[in-house]
């Protein structure tokens, strides 16, 4: 887990899908459908090979999802923000808090959906997707750590949006979620 970036994320997004295919498997053995919904960051439930993290050899959850037959067909929903705030830390093993997200750079995704002028939308991108979204862009991608201070290069990758996701949802404004005590 402590290896290069691109091993440990590998490791941690498996382990994520093997979990997925033995609940599954579960659920299935009990005479249930064994449907499952996952809620993650977009970096791990978007299609990695869409993305530039493939181009460091990371694959994740997203990816292994749609090439896993046995699960059975995935649907990958994304989520984009402008600007808000978003709990995060600060540093590795930090405590998080609530963080201004800074508004988002020109040329990424989440700045042309803001030029939208819809504030809040649903956006399928299957089986037709609008125009312009398999093209490569700017997506921004907020986990455990948000350093605005090196916004871009620490927090932007290239995407094809389209690729990535089925579907997308999109708040130009979102709010920090309060832990519960």
């Amino acid at each position: 887990m402590f290896g290069p970036r691109a091993l440990s994320w590998n490791m941690r997004d498996a382990h994520m899908a093997q979990t997925l295919a033995a609940l599954q498997a579960y659920l299935r053995s009990q005479g249930r459908a064994g449907r499952i919904v996952v809620w993650a960051h977009n970096s791990h439930i978007g299609d990695a090979r869409a993305t530039d993290m493939s181009l460091a050899g990371e694959y994740n959850l997203g990816q292994l999802s749609r090439m896993a037959t046995a699960l059975g067909p995935a649907f990958l929903v994304g989520f984009t923000t402008y600007t808000g705030t978003v709990r995060a830390a600060r540093e590795w093993g930090g405590e998080g808090d609530s963080r201004i997200v800074t508004r988002a750079v020109e040329g990424s995704c989440e700045h042309l959906f803001y030029r939208s002028g819809l504030e809040v939308f649903y956006m399928p991108l299957t089986p037709d997707p609008p125009a312009g979204l398999d093209e490569p862009m700017l997506q921004r991608a907020i986990g455990v750590l948000y350093l605005p201070e090196t916004e871009l290069q620490s927090h932007y990758l290239r995407v094809r949006v389209a690729r990535q996701f089925d579907a997308l949802f999109h708040l130009d404004e979102t709010h920090a979620l309060d832990p519960l005590d």
